[in-house]
């Protein structure tokens, strides 16, 4: 029986193309902006790793930032840190009602909102902090994400308008096909009633 090594095992080669199975897909997707009161939320927060061979102590600190009308920050709330391996959250109207989202590999920062009320409408930032350790010294990077989160009380009329727009299409193809298969059965039917009025004239 044939054995593979390690690195055979990381690299599939297949159709000319080669695919690293140890490394995982990360998609740098932007967070949904729009909650309905009472349902959970996800916000989302991605930082995709470009070196993944390099150990990096990674902190993450969410915050709920407090504007005036003309977009001034008043008050910046640390609502949840992720730090040495573990998320904690802090006091405050959020406390009960978050739950860490994140990955394993820490690409993925995202929190969860269990339980959303109206109050919970506004800004957050979820601010990363990655230590990469080399072998001589240390290298900080750092990324903010911005979210800026309406909560309505119930879902938005705009996707029941394009559920019901769909289901009308869907309707409609549905109609057509079966109206065409009508006029083939009709057109069977009195093609075959003239061949027979016609064997019996003759």
């Amino acid at each position: 029986m044939h054995t593979r090594t390690r690195a055979q095992l990381q690299t599939l080669v297949l159709f000319g193309f080669v695919v690293h199975l140890s490394r995982p897909v990360c998609v740098d997707a932007p967070s949904d902006t729009n909650a309905v009161l009472g349902r959970p939320m996800k916000l989302t927060c991605i930082s995709c790793l470009k070196r993944e061979e390099v150990k990096a102590n990674t902190q993450v600190d969410w915050y709920y930032v407090l504007k005036d009308p003309d977009g001034n920050t008043l008050n910046r709330t640390l609502i949840l840190q992720y730090k040495d391996g573990k998320p904690q959250q802090k006091e405050g109207p959020w406390y009960g009602r978050l739950k860490w989202s994140g990955s394993q590999d820490l690409q993925d920062l995202s929190i969860r909102i269990l339980n959303v009320t109206l109050n919970d409408s506004g800004t957050y930032e979820c601010d990363l902090l990655r230590l990469f350790e080399f072998d001589f010294f240390e290298h900080p990077f750092r990324l903010t994400r911005v979210i800026e989160l309406k909560v309505k009380e119930k879902a938005s009329k705009e996707s029941a308008a394009v559920y019901s727009e769909i289901m009308m299409y869907l309707l409609l193809v549905c109609l057509t096909l079966w109206l065409l298969v009508e006029m083939v059965y009709c057109y069977r039917k009195i093609s075959n009633a003239d061949e027979q009025a016609q064997d019996t004239a003759y």
